[in-house]
């Protein structure tokens, strides 16, 4: 029962957002002091937290879940848990989380990690994904808290620096998102979900996730221009930026959308961890690498 319970906060997703969490976390440590338990204790707090977020959507998406080969098979989908110990498992899971935010890092981190939440599970979940194109804007404004959590956990203030981070995962979130809904497109039609590739057609999707990827690449060099990142972050997001434009401006048509889009996404993936890894390298310099 126990792996049951782990399946539907949805590992990967969680894996997937504590690696931008890092990338927070190691911008703010350039301008100020750091420790291992501070990193830890943000690191789980935050987990618990998406952790609760996934169990809830889970929860409220089981109907959709049902139509869609990928998911019809997911626990709660089956009746394999109980809903209200599933929900209660989720608010212990929230009420944890935060709480350790709040105590071992600072309360502006707790009520920026709640933001996230109310934003994915009510907005997102509950509401823009099921009705409106714009779901997935939405979503992405969720998605780009974790980095922020992971910036105001170290400076409990909000600096141009953590408003280009933000922006710079809050564009980065569009392009994968477009890419994954690209490749499942069968699924999302089978489910009514109303996403851009399956409302406004393949070619307007990719013309929006160029414009992204440009945007993201824009804010990336932002972040060196008007932030602590070295001549290693700017070489690494030249290069990121540069890859992820090229794969992203090949052309694209009804007979290679999917292996295109999967490349897309597999490039995002490839991105977010370098500008993480690449943050956390610069710091070994400057002696704070715990």
């Amino acid at each position: 029962m126990f792996k049951e319970y782990i399946s539907i906060t949805k590992p990967g997703i969680i894996m997937g957002n504590l690696i931008s969490v890092l990338a927070g976390f190691f911008l703010a440590a350039k301008s100020e002091p750091v420790s291992l338990l501070l990193l830890v204790c943000t690191m789980v707090g935050v987990a618990f937290v998406i952790a609760s977020g996934c169990v809830v959507n889970n929860i409220f998406d089981r109907d959709i879940d049902l139509k869609m080969s990928r998911t019809k098979n997911r626990i709660l989908v089956q009746g394999g848990i109980n809903i209200d110990h599933a929900f209660l498992f989720a608010i212990v899971l929230l009420l944890v989380g935060t709480g350790l935010l709040y105590k071992m890092a600072n309360p502006l981190s707790a009520v920026m990690v709640l933001m996230g939440y109310v934003f994915y599970v009510f907005f997102y979940t509950m509401w823009y994904k099921r009705t409106s194109v714009y779901g997935t804007l939405v979503g992405s404004v969720s998605g780009a808290i974790p980095p922020l959590v992971g910036y105001l956990a170290v400076t409990n203030y909000i600096s141009l620096e953590a408003v280009l981070l933000f922006s710079l995962f809050c564009l980065w979130q569009m392009p994968h998102s477009y890419a994954i809904a690209m490749f499942r497109m069968q699924d999302y039609e089978e489910a009514e979900i109303p996403v851009l590739p399956v409302v406004k057609g393949i070619q307007k999707a990719r013309q929006h996730m160029m414009a992204y990827v440009v945007a993201f690449s824009l804010v990336a060099l932002g972040l060196y221009a008007f932030g602590h990142t070295g001549y290693e972050y700017l070489a690494v997001a030249a290069i990121s930026c540069y890859g992820w434009s090229k794969v992203t401006f090949r052309s694209m048509d009804e007979s290679n959308y999917i292996q295109w889009s999967k490349s897309v996404f597999k490039t995002s993936l490839l991105v977010v961890t370098a500008f993480s890894a690449v943050l956390g390298m610069e710091l070994v310099p400057f002696g704070v690498m715990f």
